[in-house]
């Protein structure tokens, strides 16, 4: 390795951390709506769903759903945590927002499409605060996938469902975007 060389990687690993430990960590502080759902019963937060989100099912008798209003980025109450579901159907919106806890375990569940299309797989811009841990298509074209969110870190990652025609050459294109924000709990001190 050239000196120069190791001067860089030296810098890139300075500039990483002082990135990392800034307060507000980049974009954890970018705007987000809130489509969530209530969460799993060993959560004791109540949140609230969107028309087009349901929660998990879980069997508990928790909270009733309602509709959620949009969540500013210096109030997180209307992000969710433990487990939920987001279910993407026919002529649904093409791009949906999401806030998100650390931890939390996002299903995304794909209904078949009504054009010739398939679902074919789902994308993370930033592994790092999203990543695709699960993938399954089922036998009359539902597709689920599973997605696991940053374990302390906050940031933002769009999350691409990929479609394409199963007899036309060509890559797929993206047909469905989940804009997905982790915002981390506040810290004492």
């Amino acid at each position: 390795m050239r000196w120069w060389a190791g001067a860089w990687w030296v810098a890139g690993v300075l500039v990483l951390a002082a990135c990392s430990s800034s307060a507000g960590g980049g974009s954890a502080g970018a705007t987000s709506g809130s489509r969530s759902a209530e969460p799993s019963t060993n959560t004791p937060t109540p949140t609230s769903v969107s028309p087009s989100t349901r929660p998990s099912s879980s069997g508990s008798s928790g909270p009733s759903p309602s509709v959620s209003a949009t969540a500013s980025p210096s109030s997180a109450a209307g992000c969710v945590s433990g487990h939920t579901e987001v279910t993407v159907g026919p002529g649904g919106a093409v791009t949906r927002r999401l806030c998100v806890r650390p931890g939390t375990v996002v299903s995304l569940i794909l209904e078949p499409r009504v054009d010739d299309k398939r679902w074919t797989t789902v994308q993370s811009s930033a592994p790092v605060f999203v990543v695709v841990s699960g993938w399954r298509l089922d036998p009359d074209g539902t597709t689920h996938a599973s997605l696991r969110c940053a374990g302390t870190r906050g940031g933002s990652a769009k999350v691409t469902a990929l479609a394409k025609a199963p007899d036309v050459a060509g890559a797929a294109r993206p047909a469905f975007t989940l804009d997905v924000t982790v915002v981390p709990y506040t810290q004492q001190g």
